[in-house]
């Protein structure tokens, strides 16, 4: 899905960068209503975790891979807001440092894969939870229906994008019968990633999970024949409830993931490469503005064992994603402490109050 640059014309390029940059914008600080000390150190892991497994291309038809896109998954761990800036964090790693998705296309692809799989799959997983059952298994389906819809409905974006500036003369019905089609499919193993995430993090640390907050349902106990709620357990010590263990199974987890598993991930083109190479969209492509990188296509540069060369770029990756991540999101940590700080009261507010 990641769109280079010579797909859309210049114009429809501007106006989806325009479009990212104010989301980009309210998520900074819708964000910091989101983070506190249990997502903010969580939201940089999370960046690199789909940086890792969006290495991992799977095969989903005769000559079709595709990989995770990542929004349905970073805004039910951490919050819609802060999941948009979990994949446009990925997308500028690899845009940057990997030259996978164009420079002049970053927009489009911020759009796309950050803005529309996000917002579609918190709304469905919000609109699900609610008529669901209270409970954990509830959390996990709501996940893999979010998921799976999320990414056809980025294909549908792309669509819509290319339509208003694709810059080949291309029909665009078999366009959109083509992504959606081959984005379906897709769309499963997006699924099945989330959920098993979603679950695995839920099993062991449900309180970690943004989008499960106050969904699980309450312990029952039997009295004179009756089930009644169970009280309320009292708040675990901090120190009890450190993100610590999660933190480290994660990093371990990503980093395993993009300097070992990626080398048996599937060499066939995505489902975006794929159509545009059947569909004649691609004849405008350009090439990319860092294809000279150190890292681009996902290897290290005078490196010629194959296998060394794509296992150290992904644990590269990883690091530089968990690094800028983390550095955006306790930055908002930090400014969501100050702004609530009593200094930052005003005076005759605070004066009002005692």
């Amino acid at each position: 899905m990641h769109v280079p640059d010579g797909f859309i014309n210049v114009p429809v390029s501007a106006a989806a960068g325009v479009v990212a940059a104010g989301a980009v914008a309210v998520s900074l600080k819708g964000a910091r209503r989101e983070l506190d000390e249990r997502t903010a150190p969580l939201a940089g892991l999370v960046a690199a975790f789909i940086f890792a497994v969006q290495m991992l291309n799977f095969p989903v038809a005769a000559g079709t891979s595709g990989h995770l896109l990542g929004g349905a998954l970073a805004a039910i761990l951490v919050g819609p807001f802060t999941g948009v800036l979990c994949v446009s964090v990925v997308l500028l790693m690899q845009g940057v440092l990997f030259a996978d998705g164009g420079l002049t296309a970053l927009g489009v692809n911020i759009s796309d894969m950050a803005i529309v799989t996000t917002v579609v799959a918190y709304l469905v997983f919000r609109g699900l939870v609610k008529v669901l059952p209270r409970g954990r298994r509830s959390i996990t389906v709501a996940s893999f229906v979010a998921a799976l819809l999320s990414v056809p409905a980025a294909a549908v974006a792309f669509t819509f994008l290319y339509a208003l500036g694709g810059t080949t003369d291309v029909s665009i019905g078999k366009v959109a019968t083509a992504m959606v089609g081959v984005h379906v499919l897709i769309g499963i193993g997006e699924a099945a990633i989330t959920a098993l995430t979603v679950g695995a993090v839920i099993a062991v640390r449900p309180d970690l999970v943004y989008g499960a907050r106050g969904l699980t349902q309450p312990l029952k106990l039997r009295v004179a024949g009756e089930l009644v709620d169970a009280p309320a357990a009292e708040p675990a010590p901090a120190a009890a409830r450190s993100t610590r263990p999660v933190w480290i199974a994660g990093i371990v987890a990503s980093l395993v993931l993009a300097g070992f598993v990626s080398f048996y991930a599937s060499a066939d083109p995505d489902g975006l490469e794929k159509v545009a190479h059947d569909k004649g969209i691609d004849k405008k492509a350009e090439d990319h503005a860092t294809a000279d990188s150190p890292l681009a296509d996902y290897g290290v540069k005078d490196i010629t064992d194959t296998r060394l060369s794509g296992g150290l770029a992904g644990v590269i990756g990883v690091g530089v994603t968990v690094v800028a991540g983390t550095v955006v999101f306790w930055g908002l940590r930090r400014r969501r402490t100050n702004d609530t700080s009593p200094a930052a009261v005003p005076e005759d507010v605070t004066s009002e109050k005692i």
